[in-house]
């Protein structure tokens, strides 16, 4: 026995950038992330692509998985 309890299992729910460091920290503890919520990706800018909210990037670097509601 380590005398460490065991982490929790988070289900994260952000999408903005305001909301990057709280899913960092909590991809850096030893808190198990086992899949984020976000909305869906956007059109921006002069060509209106398709760009990934900003919480989705991150998730998708740590291989976590990913779920985007049709709103």
């Amino acid at each position: 026995m380590s005398g460490d309890p065991p982490g929790l299992r988070v289900l994260f729910l952000g999408t903005p950038e305001f909301a990057v460091p709280v899913l960092e920290a909590l991809l850096a503890s030893r808190h198990g992330v086992v899949g984020v919520v976000t909305q869906p990706d956007r059109p921006r800018g002069r060509g209106q692509r398709l760009q990934p909210p900003p919480v989705k990037v991150v998730a998708d670097r740590a291989a976590v998985p990913c779920w985007q509601p049709n709103g």
